[in-house]
């Protein structure tokens, strides 16, 4: 008797130490120009000052519920190839060598998916990759079926490891068909695995044609809420008229708004059939999902309809991470995390050293009601110019105050008090109290990170 129960004893404990060591899945879900309040359970945190209160994404609060979502999550480079470069490289934009979209990804880089792949996994990217128009197996991945630049809506040409297929219907639902796919076909192998979902929407979301035909005539009827920024310009810009105050550079607000959503809509059906195959195939588990997006973006807030710009709407990203076997549910977090910290948290979790290049820092303690004494409470973004009228720029974060500095402009200096005034509608003095801390916090983090200028950049 006393045997059967050692031995019983034994063997669970040899269950529980191999559920230990088992290394967990992961899939990264990232999203193109998804701002971080375009979300159900945020507009419903949001209450009054909620823009759009009816929009509903059950699949995203699904996950937000089941794990761990990061309100203060922010990009470092707010456009679409420097963010998604610093989501693979944990490294800042001068760094990795990605400063604007028409760059490719240097091939040989470090990134969460060369280690995790050297260390076991299986690693696989599908869908939109958008580092200018390069071509070729993506670095890192094992299995690749994307498309090359910006792709279209319909019937997108995929490029599947090298070679080009055909494929039917819209480029979200078949970038999603092709993940399940490959989980299916590869449920049988032992190794754990590391896959990329990049979603096309909601970027260039303007016209009915770019949308699946479910999705078109959604939220007829329906109106968006502008906030107190949408009737002031951005320093770099005229002042708006009346016939501006809460459009976007010209364009008619609330259809464009209601085509924004409705991709949004549409990531989110996609995210729950992702979520509903884990499930079947039972290992949802054992999987560490993080959605998020390549930065932020302005609907209507001082006239602005794109993102690059440096004010909260530029900068603020969706962070949501679930891993049921460790992470507990429902958890909100408050402190900043930022794109680059999802490289040195994938390792962290795979129980592999974070590499000695990476900036970011891991979320795992954060998630785990653990607060490292030495977590950030600044950070430094910048934005280099490219397409458009905004300037070459680069700011300081703090958790209630920014600094953003126009290197050629210094007299469009802007200073804001976070805490009293989140809508950034009150610039303070330049050379005022504030401003002289905020400058010291900015030289101590253009240090910390290595950055000059981008003229130093340039000598190099």
């Amino acid at each position: 008797m006393i045997k059967s129960l050692l031995s019983a004893l034994c063997a669970i404990f040899t269950v529980q130490a191999h559920a230990a060591e088992k290394k967990p899945n992961f899939i990264f879900l990232i999203a193109d120009d998804h701002r971080w309040d375009a979300m159900g359970t945020v507009q419903r945190e949001h209450g009054e000052r909620a823009r759009y209160p009816w929009f509903e994404t059950p699949s995203m609060d699904r996950l937000a519920a089941g794990g761990v979502r990061f309100r203060n999550a922010f990009i470092t480079h707010s456009i679409c190839s420097p963010g998604r470069a610093g989501f693979l490289t944990g490294q800042y934009n001068h760094v990795n060598g990605v400063l604007d979209n028409g760059t490719h990804f240097p091939v040989d880089s470090v990134t969460h998916a060369t280690l995790l792949r050297d260390a076991g996994y299986r690693t696989a990217y599908f869908g939109k990759w958008h580092m200018g128009d390069q071509k070729g197996p993506r670095p890192g991945f094992q299995h690749s079926a994307s498309f090359i630049n910006q792709g279209i809506y319909q019937d997108c040409p995929f490029e599947i490891n090298g070679a080009m297929v055909e494929t039917q219907g819209w480029v979200d639902d078949v970038s999603t068909d092709l993940a399940i796919g490959w989980l299916r076909q590869n449920r049988a192998t032992e190794a754990p695995f590391s896959m990329v979902i990049g979603f096309k929407s909601p970027h260039n979301r303007r016209g009915g044609e770019n949308l699946p035909e479910r999705l078109r005539s959604l939220y007829e009827g329906k109106t968006t809420k502008p906030t107190p920024n949408c009737a002031i310009a951005a320093i770099y810009h005229k002042p708006l008229t009346e016939a501006d105050k809460g459009r976007e550079r010209g364009l008619s607000a609330n259809s464009v708004h209601l085509d924004y959503l409705r991709h949004i809509k549409g990531i989110d059906e996609n995210l729950g059939r992702l979520l509903d195959t884990l499930d079947e195939m039972g290992i949802a588990d054992d999987t560490v999902i993080v959605y998020s997006s390549d930065n932020g973006y302005f609907l209507g807030e001082r006239g602005l309809g794109d993102k690059r710009a440096l004010y909260e709407e530029g900068l603020r990203i969706p962070f949501i991470v679930r891993y049921p076997r460790l992470f507990p549910k429902g958890k909100l977090i408050d402190e900043m995390a930022l794109n680059i910290d999802l490289a040195p948290t994938f390792l962290d979790l795979a129980g592999l050293p974070s590499h000695p290049g990476i900036q970011g820092a891991s979320l795992k303690a954060l998630a785990l009601g653990e607060k490292p004494a030495d977590w950030r409470t600044s950070f430094l973004s910048y934005y280099r110019k490219e397409l458009g009228d905004t300037p070459t720029c680069h700011a300081v974060r703090t958790e209630t105050a920014k600094l953003i500095v126009y290197p050629d402009r210094p007299e469009w200096t802007e200073v804001y008090d976070l805490t009293n005034d989140p809508y950034e509608l009150n610039n303070l003095p330049a050379d005022g109290p504030l401003a002289a801390k905020l400058r010291e916090e900015l030289d101590k983090q253009m240090r910390a990170v290595g950055f000059t200028s981008f003229r130093d950049l340039r000598k190099k």
